[in-house]
Order: C-alpha cells, then structure tokens, then sequence
C-alpha cells in the first residue's frame, strides 16, 4: 500500500533523527575512529547513509538539485562498483576531512532537499520504494552504528561509558529452559505479507524437515564459561577447522568484550566494564564458537528453516531472559515473562549457508547489489537484537555475516534432531 505524503515525510523525519542521535553522546573523536576494516567510524555511517539519498534519490528524481559536494561520492559510497570508485573499506578511519560538522551540514542539506522528493511521492510507487528502500538502508546503518560504536568504546583501555543510565533488569527465572518438538513435515518459508521486505526474504517456498527439537531460550554465559572451564578453547575436537585455526591464530579465549581479571570475569557494555551476569544469554560470539559450543553440549545449531519455522509456531514475543538493554538507544519489547525468546534478543547463528531462495532473481542496477552479491562464504543469522530497529525485527528478515566475525549481537539457541 503507498503511504501518504504526510506520514512518509514524518517517517523520514523519524529516521534521519535517530541516526544523529545515537551519535549524540559520542565526542567528535570517537566518529573518526576505526579500530578494525569490519568497524566503520560514526562519522562515515553519517555520511554514507547522506549519500544514499543524495546520490539515488535527488539526484535522479530532483532536475534542480546541485550536489553539496561532488568529491563526497568517493568517500561514502560503500560497496556500489555502478556507482564510480570508492575509497577502500579500510581507510575510512583516515578521514579526518570533512569535518563531523561539515557531515551534519551535508546531512542537513540533503534533508532540506528531500522535502520536495517527499512532496511528491504518494503518485510515484517506484519513487516510494526507493523512499522506503533507503529508510531501511539507514535503519541497517543505525544497528551498525551500535555495533561499531560499542566495538570503539570497549576497545579503549579507559572503557569510556557511551551512557550513564542503564535499563538493565534481573534476568527472568520463571522461563525454565526446555527443548522445543517439532513434527517432521512440509512447512512454507519466507515472506508473505504488504509491508516492506527486503529480496533475499522474497520467494516463499516449501521445505521438508525431519523430527526436531529446538532450544525455548539462549545459552547464558553460565552454560557458556562452562565450556571455556572444561577447556573449550584448547580442545581442537569440539572445532571446525577453519575455527580451530582461527582460535590458534587469534589465541582466543573468550567471547569479545570478556576480560578476566581479579579472580573475576567482566564484560564491557554501553555502562563501561560490569561484572559479567550468568544468568544473562551470552553474546558477541562468533559462529565458529556457537558451534563449537553446540558440539560440546552433544547438540547442534537449528538450519535457518528451523528457526523460521519454530518462531512461526512457538511465538515471536521478547522475553526477559535477556538483558542487553543497556542503554536508552536500545527498543524494550513486550515483556511476556513465560514467553519463548525467538525475537528481538540476540541474532542467532544458524547452521546455514547464505544462498538466494528458489527462483531469486537479482534486480538490475545498484538495487541488485543491495542482497544478492554477497550470497556467499556467509552464513545465515535469525531473530533481531536490542540493537535492531523494531521495524526490522520479523521471522523472515535474513542476516548475514562470516562465521569469525563477533562484534554483533549474536548469540546462541541450540537444536537436535528426535
């Protein structure tokens, strides 16, 4: 359904705030910073999710429009070859010009500018996806930021806090961990409904799927330190091999953020270094750790199918189990206190390689290099974080990254077959 020209303008409005607002608490030198290739700094994200509106909306559909700055095509273009050339991922941290103020002041002006876009998109359905295409984009952009900003923080030796006011609740213990039956069966996966969804969710189809059993809650940090206590990360036989090399090379021990210290383990959050809580699901594990540990327990990881279809069955409420919210940037579900955790806690690493549905087709055009070029050497994350905007938090919503990478929100939910 096209929305209304009032209502997609306050959207838009909505939008654009909120990405300057996560960025509000931060000094202008942490903007700047990037501490590895994978961490964008602040100021880029500001940027970069500028350009995306300039360069495939106003400049496409406004004749009047004049660019703010031309040479900013190079600098904030991420990934799009059809777009020209690009500054490599890794130097995005050299950019000391233009200035943090001199980003908002581009922001500033691309908003201006995009009032008349907006006056005009409720008569132009394809002017609307773009719209709503680059909302999304941003909204990406904006968990990324949390990403990116809690991986600068917690890599500064002072463990400056990005907040002093923390929401974080007791952990529920009314939902007691049990694992969930499913009958084997022919089940339908992927979109299907009228609001937005991206193309890699697109070409609902059938699966097959043997007798199983699914985890109702994540793995906590306890489960967790007591695979690291049996010696999780010495014994290559719980590893793949890749991630056996990948704990010898990087010498890791722990999930990112974990620091032992005084007979204690800690753990960096938005607040600064807290002690870490075992009643709270562990987080910031690759997947490489997620099915070491699945092995370790004798289980396994659920196949992105599973996952879809258990939280289609089980219910998709936020429980109280989890505890990641650290500060006001994070959404507050609905608490059901005897709910299962399927969405809005943690992305969940599945056993499944990220690959287009039946009949997935890509678009043409920067659109077509949005999804589809990276359906490979990647696997499949479900269910959303805290850092997730709610807008983007479905069954169907496909995420994707390498297996060694830790510095999202992920964590663990365990399967089996029966």
């Amino acid at each position: 359904m096209v929305q209304t020209t009032p209502k997609i303008a306050e959207q838009y409005s909505k939008v654009r705030r909120r990405t300057e607002t996560l960025c509000q608490p931060l000094k202008e030198e942490d903007t700047v910073v990037q501490p590895i290739v994978d961490v964008s700094p602040p100021k880029w994200h500001l940027g970069h999710t500028t350009w995306f509106f300039e360069n495939f909306l106003l400049v496409e559909h406004l004749p009047t429009y004049k660019h703010y700055n031309k040479q900013l095509n190079y600098i904030f273009n991420s990934y799009y070859e059809s777009q020209g050339e690009r500054i490599l991922r890794s130097n995005r941290g050299n950019l000391t010009r233009p200035t943090l103020a001199e980003v908002l002041d581009y922001r500033a002006h691309v908003d201006k500018h995009m009032l008349q876009i907006l006056e005009k998109a409720e008569d132009d359905k394809k002017l609307m996806d773009w719209i709503e295409l680059g909302l999304q984009h941003e909204m990406q952009h904006q968990e990324l930021l949390v990403t990116d900003i809690k991986y600068i923080l917690g890599n500064n030796p002072l463990f400056p806090k990005y907040s002093k006011q923390g929401t974080s609740k007791t952990p529920s213990k009314s939902l007691e961990q049990k694992m969930l039956g499913i009958s084997a069966g022919i089940y339908d996966i992927g979109y299907q409904g009228d609001e937005f969804y991206f193309d890699n969710e697109k070409g609902r189809h059938k699966v097959y799927l043997e007798d199983f059993e699914i985890s109702n809650k994540l793995v906590t940090n306890r489960e967790y330190l007591g695979f690291m206590q049996d010696g999780g990360y010495e014994k290559f036989g719980y590893w793949l091999s890749e991630g056996w090399e990948w704990v010898k090379n990087l010498e890791t021990k722990a999930p990112l953020y974990w620091f032992f210290s005084q007979g204690k383990w800690w753990q960096f959050t938005m607040q600064g270094l807290k002690e870490i809580d075992l009643d709270e699901p562990v987080m910031h594990v690759s997947y490489y750790e997620a099915e070491a540990f699945a092995r370790w327990k004798g289980m396994r990881l659920p196949t992105e199918f599973e996952w879809e279809v258990a939280c289609n069955i089980y219910g998709n409420q936020a429980d109280e189990s989890c505890n990641l919210l650290e500060s006001e940037i994070y959404h507050t579900n609905k608490q059901h206190a005897n709910s299962n955790d399927f969405i809005g806690n943690l992305w969940e690493w599945t056993s499944s390689a990220y690959l287009p549905y039946p009949h997935y087709q890509q678009a043409a055009g920067a659109l077509g290099e949005y999804n589809g070029k990276f359906m490979v050497n990647q696997m499949v994350l479900r269910g959303g974080s805290a850092a997730t905007p709610l807008a983007q938090i479905r069954p169907s919503y496909r995420n994707f990254f390498h297996a060694d990478k830790q510095w999202q929100f992920t964590g663990i939910r365990l399967a089996n077959f029966i």
